[in-house]
């Protein structure tokens, strides 16, 4: 149970820092907290399992990490073309 829980806690914080790098690059960052940056972190992740069949799962890597920002950055730039007709 311990290992599950250290495992979700690693998820959560990598999630965080993805979503915030993406942020960044896609400059959203002033308009996104920490709970946002987390989410997009995560559904980054999940984009990136489905298009390069990587994302965070049981291990991180360089390479798992690296797909799951682009998956991020994916899933921010869809946010901007949607919201603001641009992908900025």
């Amino acid at each position: 149970m311990e290992g599950k829980m250290v495992q979700l806690i690693v998820w959560l914080v990598v999630g965080g820092v993805c979503g915030w790098l993406a942020s960044m690059v896609m400059r959203t960052d002033g308009q996104q907290g920490i709970i946002l940056n987390v989410v997009v972190g995560i559904i980054g992740s999940v984009i990136a399992s489905f298009l390069f069949g990587a994302g965070i799962n049981q291990v991180i890597t360089v390479t798992t990490f690296l797909y799951s920002l682009i998956g991020a950055i994916i899933l921010l730039a869809i946010v901007n073309l949607v919201r603001r007709g641009t992908v900025r």
